[in-house]
């Protein structure tokens, strides 16, 4: 009986056997490829992960080698008279500040027209405005009314004044002039320079002042200080001090301690992330699903180490990061203990600045030490590793030459085995014409025999 295979004959010969052949040699040459292509492609993703948790922990760290961070300052104030801030670098000092007077604007007004429409004048003529020791000459016309005179105030004067019309019933309309600034300099005279400005404006204004201009006075550690302005810059180095109300406030400018802390909280953190993920990469373990992809590589460990080490070594010989409440417990998680921190800084905040960003450390027995910083050795020490060209820039190259090869391999495999199978399947469909050439003698040869077997018999 004639079966069939890749063409009619055999049935031995069919797809499945070349099917199960290639799965075979699959299984033998190009599976392992891919495997291995596998851990070099997450090796890769996860090296790119370590990239990240580096940067982000050089970041926290350079924020603390960096003496501006502890040359800043907060103000803490008791009273509500006014307002401090202090620069950085500015000096640590106490002082108090009683406000007696207020530094205020100098405002007039006008007599009263009927309305902002109504006219200033039967005539073109000037005005002259003064201020501060400046004139100001201000053209009008026959038709120039009462609120275009106070935009043609505003255009011409407007860095010294501010005028403004104002409604102060139903036909009582007034202009007002302020000064922008405060203090005694700042009286308002207005001078009728031609005589034909409306006796409203050339006359009211010179008696209808509502508020002088007067200086601010108050007292420094009890000694009278005056000031044309509210806000006070040139007292103190470093130092804006803004009068708010009448009345004495206390005021305390020290290290600002929150903005420090902060950034001591931003590295603890961006550490333990870093440790954490990077304990993750190079877990042993006999498990495929819980075995790091750096398992095996000593680069990765090391750097690790190094990370982990430098909590309790750098330090310039003075100290290090456990005596200023840094610690790492035995899951390799730190924690900082801020009480033991603050109580450093109140002892010596000088100190402490040294040590962590570097300069001159007292050693408190008439001696110095001169220190780079533990937070300069910490960043100098990482950088080995992650900086251009260095331990894991070189990593990744080899990596990366690693997945080019290993994808070679596996194209020229996959080639081979495309060529091997080919010409496999071509020899089969010659093999099953045979096959089918015999099948078909064979059927004829049977059909003879069966009909000379036949006649024997009848």
């Amino acid at each position: 009986m004639g079966i069939s295979s890749l063409g009619a004959g055999s049935s031995i010969l069919t797809q499945d056997v070349i099917d199960q052949l290639r799965a075979a040699d699959n299984a033998k040459y190009v599976t392992p490829i891919s495997s291995k292509l596998t851990v070099e492609n997450k090796k890769q993703d996860d090296l790119e992960v370590i990239d990240s948790y580096m940067t982000n922990l050089i970041d926290s760290i350079n924020e603390l080698n960096s003496s501006s961070l502890y040359d800043e300052r907060g103000a803490e104030i008791t009273g509500t008279s006014v307002a401090v801030t202090a620069a950085a670098g500015s000096d640590i000092q106490d002082f108090s500040l009683n406000v007696t007077t207020l530094a205020t604007k100098q405002i007039e007004q006008s007599g009263s027209f009927a309305s902002e429409d109504a006219l200033v004048s039967g005539g073109a003529g000037q005005i002259n405005l003064n201020i501060d020791g400046q004139d100001f000459a201000i053209d009008y016309t026959d038709t120039t009314t009462l609120k275009e005179l106070k935009a043609l105030i505003n255009d011409v004067a407007g860095d010294k004044v501010d005028a403004t019309v104002v409604q102060i019933g139903a036909t009582d309309f007034r202009l007002f002039i302020s000064s922008a600034d405060t203090g005694t300099t700042q009286n308002i005279t207005i001078t009728d320079v031609t005589g034909t400005i409306d006796s409203k404006l050339s006359t009211d204004f010179d008696a209808a002042a509502i508020q002088s201009g007067v200086n601010a006075a108050f007292t420094f550690n009890g000694l009278p200080i005056s000031r044309t302005s509210n806000t006070v810059d040139d007292l103190l180095s470093g130092v804006s001090i803004t009068l708010k109300e009448v009345g004495t406030s206390q005021v305390n400018i020290s290290q600002d301690r929150e903005t420090i802390m902060a950034k001591f909280d931003s590295f603890v953190e961006k550490y333990n992330e870093s440790v954490s993920g990077i304990k993750k990469m190079v877990l042993s373990s006999v498990d495929s699903e819980t075995r790091g992809s750096f398992s095996s590589e000593s680069t990765i460990k090391n750097m690790l180490s190094t990370i982990e080490d430098m909590v309790q070594s750098i330090g310039g010989g003075v100290g290090s990061l456990i005596d200023y409440g840094f610690d790492v417990d035995k899951e390799g998680v730190m924690t900082l203990d801020k009480d033991v921190l603050t109580t450093k800084m109140d002892e010596n905040s000088a100190n402490v600045e040294a040590f962590f960003a570097g300069g001159t450390f007292d050693n408190g027995d008439g001696t110095t030490t001169e220190l780079d910083g533990a937070f300069n050795e910490y960043a100098t020490k990482i950088e080995e590793y992650t900086k251009y060209d260095a331990t894991l820039d070189q990593l990744k190259s080899s990596i990366t030459d690693s997945i080019s090869s290993l994808e070679d391999k596996k194209t020229l495999a996959n080639e081979r085995l495309e060529s091997k199978y080919e010409i496999m399947a071509r020899r089969f469909a010659a093999y099953d014409l045979i096959i089918s050439k015999l099948n078909s003698a064979s059927s004829m040869f049977a059909q003879i025999a069966n009909a000379q077997t036949a006649a024997q018999n009848s």
